[in-house]
């Protein structure tokens, strides 16, 4: 064998042991403790917290939901459903004041169902569509977790009137961030939206906000204004 022809192999052998280590980086690095912390947030802690404190046992729950939902890709809502589920969440917050159970069930389905419209596992799978939920909304998921916890406990359950309902109310003020997340439009969308305009589509006009919209007005934190009516 010519010396040029192993000079050849030795440099061959090398490159490939480069690629093999740089593909071996990039598999370790959505698992890297210090990763996993900044893009879950709150939730490690809650990982760290469910495990005990064991943090390397938790790194591996988050690291095994990035493996499972970190490609997920959601799809815009139309405008018309859009404006249906802002319509459905003010109704929801304009009904607690009477019936804050029945408000807050509403907001669990309302979730349930807006996160299945934007391409995340259906709500009929409430584990499931949480877990992709947390590794795309880590900073808001929480909410949603404590309006179907309080749906599904019984309201005899409840340590009085009193607290029952202000847990309600925290809930729901906790999960409309989760909401305003899902509902509005993300920069793809507007992206796309641009692309039909410059390919001739007309871009429609923003919409007058509607009478018929008035309870949009009605903000998450207004639900303790009036003691409410336990239902």
């Amino acid at each position: 064998m010519s010396t040029g022809v192993i000079i050849a192999l030795i440099v061959i052998v090398a490159v490939v042991l480069v690629v093999a280590a740089v593909l071996a980086l990039r598999a370790r690095g959505p698992q890297h403790g210090g990763s996993l912390k900044r893009r879950f947030g709150p939730e490690y802690d809650l990982a760290v917290a469910r495990h005990d404190g064991d943090t390397k046992a938790a790194e591996r729950e988050l690291a095994e939901r990035v493996r499972r939902h970190g490609s997920l890709h959601t799809r815009p809502l139309e405008p018309a459903e859009r404006e249906r589920f802002e319509a459905r969440w003010a109704a929801a917050q304009e009904r607690f004041v009477d019936s804050p159970r029945e408000a807050v069930g509403e907001a669990d389905r309302l979730l349930a169902e807006l996160a299945a419209a934007r391409g995340f596992p259906d709500g009929g799978q409430y584990e499931e569509q949480l877990t992709a939920l947390s590794v795309h909304h880590a900073h808001h998921v929480e909410g949603y977790r404590r309006v179907h916890r309080v749906t599904h406990t019984r309201a005899d359950d409840a340590q009085g009137g009193g607290a029952g309902t202000e847990e309600m109310r925290a809930s729901m003020v906790e999960a409309r961030a989760l909401f305003e997340a899902l509902v509005r439009p993300d920069r793809r969308d507007a992206g796309r939206r641009r692309t039909g305009t410059e390919a001739g589509e007309p871009l429609p006009a923003a919409p007058a906000a509607p009478a018929a919209h008035a309870p949009r007005t009605t903000h998450a934190w207004s639900l303790g204004k009036r003691r409410p009516k336990e239902s």
